[in-house]
């Protein structure tokens, strides 16, 4: 029998009360969702419009303006009668939106390796070089390691690539936490990037290219090889249709 879904009190701060709510409302509930780790949990994850307005501190009309938005964008559904849940991909579509990242981001590192500058690979590397155990601080790693790929996509300086990844950012991140979490995937990620580091700083652009795509691809391997349980959510969301 499928566990019930159960509402989900996110993490999120009042906003200022000004022209714009409901871009700010959107704004703060988008980051509330990037912070979530929304594939650690069997549950469809719902949202209150209710509670939101509370933490937000405005009326529910910017709130309720802000999750059609979100829906609009693709980060969130509602069910007629039913709710409003996060949306949560099956594996197949994960595995695809890896792939998807890892050319945007090898291409971002062939631009880095000519556009970068030094203090910017040196702020990089100081990111690789987690200073934690990161087996006993895997939550800030998690950060740590997604600040580390935007960094890349940044180091591009192009536009274009920063608003592809921006609404892939919320289910790699998540993607990320939980399979860090898998045998010795943390330590390895770490001795990825610091060899990543080491090309960009060499300025070698198939290199570059090359151990991104490997250390992307990797997590796309290992998402084919034990994500069957991320299925679960699109039978649930089947379910909430009916």
């Amino acid at each position: 029998m499928d566990s019930p879904a159960s509402f989900q009190f996110l993490d999120i701060k009042p906003i200022q009360v000004n022209v714009g709510l409901r871009r700010l409302a959107c704004d703060a509930i988008k980051q509330a969702i990037t912070n979530m780790d929304i594939y650690d949990q069997p549950e469809e994850i719902r949202l209150d419009e209710r509670q939101l307005s509370r933490e937000l501190g405005v009326s529910r009309t910017p709130v309720r303006e802000a999750l059609s938005l979100l829906e609009h964008e693709g980060f969130l559904r509602s069910v007629p009668r039913g709710g409003i849940f996060i949306v949560r991909k099956t594996k197949r579509e994960l595995i695809e939106m890896i792939s998807v990242w890892s050319s945007i981001e090898s291409m971002a590192a062939r631009f880095a390796c000519e556009k970068a500058g030094d203090e910017e690979i040196r702020e990089l590397r100081e990111i690789a070089s987690f200073e934690k155990n990161p087996s006993t601080h895997i939550n800030e790693y998690a950060q740590s390691n997604m600040a580390f790929h935007r960094a890349i996509i940044a180091m591009s300086k192009c536009n274009l690539m920063v608003e592809l990844t921006e609404n892939l950012f919320i289910h790699m991140r998540a993607l990320r936490s939980v399979a860090m979490r898998h045998g010795n995937r943390v330590h390895r990620s770490m001795t990825d990037h610091l060899g990543i580091v080491d090309a960009l700083a060499a300025r070698d652009p198939d290199l570059s290219a090359q151990r991104v795509r490997d250390h992307t691809l990797d997590l796309a391997a290992h998402i084919e090889k034990y994500g069957d349980f991320l299925d679960q959510f699109e039978s649930r969301a089947e379910v909430h249709k009916i």
